[in-house]
């Protein structure tokens, strides 16, 4: 995300603003009755003390700031405890710290504390409680700050999730732009190098050295002015260059008027919006907007001077360019020097030395006749210098040249130090006429390991650290082939954990997470499947066992057991999870990818069905247990042939209740299957069925076109305001052509692209974040609105609230089935809706049946409502009747 040290510390204040964290503290410390503040990564305060004014007092008395701050080092200096709680000498007082991190450095803590009713030691239950106007029971206390902890972690994951993917983006295409800068870079320096030895009449020489300089710089034109000796304030033009459209400032090359720029001793660099006064007059003139110019020495003493001049755009000289220039000119003041000198060999070779040793790359020349190493610069003395001892830069660098090429690019691996370069190579004819191979070399290790990352990325789990779906289909393919053509035989497991569920709600999500993440690295433990572990999503993983290590299959199986045979510690105490298991062989029993997996799911099933902590066999036979979804299978595969005829698209009103009258704003689309052969079938049956058989793309884009088809409907008879909510799996998301799917069906309908929600559920579990952030950003510029829906089921919905740029949340309504007694329901939907309000999204409640329900989402911040409340799921046409007024038809 960022860097370490201050710039990381910048970046958190950056992300966390303290004045709505101040407020939102308020808000949590006034509804959980506790006494809280907040801390920074050092220690610091950043927010006062919020709860009871008299609480807050006689908690100081209590609870000192030493105390706190030994706490808050003990849960923010060790990599695995983010949260403590401590008794204090009152048995009825206790006080905690939670610190909220990212990717293990602490962004901020939180020290809070409570008075609690169901202290043990009833002596002291009298004295201590009478000065206390807020208390809470042990329970409401941990339920409080496992609140505190998840709210406060998706605010910021929120606000870091954005800032990363934006530094990453940056990082990407900087790395990106600057190889190949260095690439151009180092071309033209060669270039540039090759002409200290030409034959060519010094006047030629000049010009093509300022065409490749200028042409490198895409400036307008160079110049190299010589300092005339009668008359030091005249000067002589020698050499120039002017890019294409541009045409020479003078009109003859002698006796020239010496501008005042040609008077430094020293290099003068001058950008545009930066004119120094005492040259603007003069460059304003001549139309320079950006200069550099460089003196030439001759004999230890100034001769000529070599300008870069740009006139026809604003121009900021980077560093780069401007050692990029300084090295030019020294290869020109060489090359000048070469040819004052041209009978002194030595004296040329000094000079190119001299040059190439302050050249930023690593340089050697080789005799093409000889075999001999010619010259060598000091970066690569310095860097390669080992190679260089053992005569190994020919095995190295030049073995991997084309045969017959005289000039080119390639990238080079040295596996030995496990770095890569960039190899530039050219012919050239060094300063004694032989011919030689002269050879660049920069190192791009850091952009090929970039590269690998990315690349990993792709194939890995984002919270395990196992390999994803996508790399398992990838290695099964492979091992299928390998198995085909040894005749060995190669084993595929599907696992699922049982009643992952109950801890995973029990627990919270930040303990379901810590048992996958234990059970990860469990099974990467055991001999024979430590590289071909995959978590294909939620609580199921799949293990290959590879032909090559088939004998080991017992021993795997029997490791898998004996990982689930033992309790976890998770929260202070053990829990048990077990797992059901089902394996298929391969080639033997198929050879299709997709079809083992589904093969090894199906015995999978089975295992589960005969208790929990069982391993099942595919089988030929295991199918016939499988009839009944089979003939699912084949009556919905005719009903999508008929036109999904059998397919009925309900409508559930969305109430405003912050109108007077509580009206309908629109209705969310839900699907119905009416078979004519099996009946009425649930949804919850015949979605995941029609997920898992491909068919809920056309099932669903049918959904979404009679759902737009409805809504614009509405919006001509009278109702422009209505808008219809349609539910998109995963899978149909995931469809290459979704984008243009939904604009398509835009266009046919009409409906206005504001009045359709596209609402994204959490059955799956998404590994290709990046893919599917692309995607909803792509619907979201057709003027579409995302909704994640069903929030508060999964735990990978933290995640999609982070990565997903989505415009509502709608609460599931397993949180609101007690809301009318349950305080923490209350206090969940109260602090979603901050949530929601603090990050600019709105909120939608589901499933309010009752009227008390309603009555207590008044008073909160929630403005949408569905449930039976209003009404139940209908046909289009009885929605249509209760809810839209038709058009009256004119007469005559």
């Amino acid at each position: 995300m960022v860097k370490d040290g201050i710039e990381n510390e910048i970046s958190y204040q950056r992300v966390v603003d303290y004045s709505r964290l101040q407020l939102f503290q308020d808000k949590f410390c006034a509804t959980a009755g506790m006494c809280a503040y907040c801390v920074d990564s050092t220690g610091t305060s950043i927010t006062q003390m919020s709860g009871n004014v008299q609480d807050i007092e006689r908690m100081k008395e209590i609870v000192s700031e030493r105390q706190f701050q030994a706490l808050f080092h003990r849960v923010a200096d060790d990599a695995l405890e983010e949260q403590a709680v401590e008794n204090t000498a009152i048995p009825n007082i206790k006080y905690a710290a939670i610190a909220i991190k990212d990717s293990g450095k602490t962004i901020l803590t939180w020290l809070l504390s409570g008075a609690l009713t169901d202290a043990d030691d009833a002596e002291y239950l009298e004295a201590p409680l009478k000065d206390f106007s807020c208390m809470l029971s042990t329970e409401q206390f941990y339920n409080a700050m496992d609140l505190l902890r998840e709210g406060t972690r998706e605010i910021i994951s929120n606000k870091i999730s954005v800032a990363s993917a934006e530094e990453e983006s940056r990082r990407s295409e900087f790395s990106k732009g600057e190889m190949e800068a260095v690439l151009r870079r180092t071309e033209a320096m060669t270039e540039v190098v090759q002409f200290l030895d030409h034959d060519e009449s010094i006047e030629s020489v000049l010009d093509q050295i300022l065409q490749v300089i200028g042409s490198y710089l895409n400036i307008s034109s160079t110049y190299l002015y010589r300092i005339n000796k009668q008359d030091e304030q005249l000067v002589d033009i020698i050499a120039q260059w002017q890019n294409d459209g541009m045409v020479s400032f003078y009109d003859q090359t002698r006796n020239q008027s010496r501008a005042s720029y040609l008077y430094h001793e020293k290099p003068l660099v001058i950008s545009s919006g930066n004119l120094p006064e005492a040259y603007r007059e003069e460059m304003k003139e001549a139309e320079i907007l950006a200069l550099v110019a460089i003196p030439i020495y001759l004999k230890d003493r100034i001769s000529m001077y070599v300008c870069f001049e740009e006139k026809t755009r604003l121009h900021v000289w980077t560093i780069e360019e401007i050692k990029f220039i300084n090295d030019a000119s020294k290869v020109l003041q060489s090359i000048l020097q070469r040819r004052i000198h041209k009978n002194s060999l030595a004296s040329s070779y000094a000079s190119l030395e001299a040059v190439l040793d302050n050249v930023g790359n690593s340089i050697y020349v080789r005799d093409k006749q000889s075999d001999r190493i010619l010259f060598v610069n000091r970066s690569l003395r310095s860097s390669l210098r080992m190679e260089l001892e053992r005569d190994l830069l020919k095995e190295i660098f030049e073995s991997k040249i084309p045969d017959k090429a005289t000039k080119g690019s390639i990238e080079v691996h040295y596996e030995d130090l496990e770095h890569w370069y960039e190899l530039y190579y050219t012919n050239i004819a060094w300063v004694d006429g032989r011919e030689a191979l002269l050879c660049s070399i920069h190192e791009i290790t850091e952009k090929k390991l970039y590269q690998r990352k990315i690349e990993q990325q792709a194939y890995t789990d984002f919270l395990t650290g196992l390999y994803n779906r996508m790399c398992c289909e990838r290695d099964l393919a492979k091992y299928i082939d390998t198995a085909k053509n040894t005749g060995r035989e190669g084993t595929l497991l599907y696992l699922d954990l049982d009643d992952f569920k109950h801890i995973n709600d029990g627990l919270g999500h930040q303990y379901g997470d810590v048992l996958l993440k234990a059970i990860s690295h469990s099974l990467q433990r055991i001999h024979g499947i430590e590289n071909t572990c995959y978590r294909m999503g939620g609580d199921e993983f799949v293990i290959i066992i590879p032909p090559s290590k088939a004998v080991d299959f017992e021993s795997v199986i029997e490791g898998i057991k004996e990982i689930f045979s033992k309790p976890w510690f998770l929260k202070d105490a053990d829990y048990y999870c077990t797992m059901s298991m089902g394996y298929v062989h391969f080639p033997t029993e198929g050879e299709a990818v997709q079809d083992l997996i589904k093969k090894a799911d199906i015995a999978m099933y089975e295992a589960k069905k005969s208790g929990k902590n069982r391993v099942a066999a595919y089988t030929s036979g295991t199918d016939s247990a499988s009839n009944k979804r089979l003939d699912m299978e084949k009556n919905m595969r005719d009903a999508t042939l008929d036109g999904y005829k059998e397919f009925e698209v309900y409508y559930q009103p969305v109430i405003d209740i912050q109108t007077p009258d509580n009206v309908c704003t629109g209705a969310e689309a839900l699907i119905r299957w009416n078979s004519s052969e099996l009946g009425f079938i649930s949804p919850a049956d015949f979605i995941p069925l029609a997920e898992y058989l491909g068919l809920i793309n056309p099932i669903g884009n049918h959904v979404l076109r009679q759902a737009c088809k409805a809504c614009k409907r509405w919006n001509d008879w009278g109702h422009p305001e209505y808008k219809v909510n349609v539910n998109l799996s995963v899978v149909q998301l995931l469809q290459t052509d979704i984008v243009e799917i939904v604009a398509r069906t835009l266009e046919e309908t009409g409906v206005n692209p504001r009045n359709l929600t596209l609402e994204v559920t959490e059955s799956l579990a998404i590994n290709d974040m990046d893919r599917m952030k692309e995607i909803l950003s792509s619907i979201k510029k057709l003027g579409v609105r995302i909704a994640l829906d069903d929030f508060g089921t999964g735990y990978s919905s933290l995640n999609h609230i982070r990565e997903i740029p989505f415009d509502v949340i709608k609460v599931d309504q397993s949180f609101v089935r007690d809301l009318d007694t349950d305080s923490y329901s209350q206090a969940f939907i109260r602090m979603v809706s901050d949530l929601a309000d603090t990050i600019g999204v709105k909120i939608c409640v589901e499933g309010i049946e009752k009227e008390e329900q309603y009555k207590i989402l008044e008073g909160m911040k929630v403005r949408l409502i569905q449930g039976f409340y209003f009404d139940r799921p209908m046909p289009q046409a009885a929605f249509e009747e209760k809810y839209v007024t038709k058009p009256r038809k004119k007469r005559g």
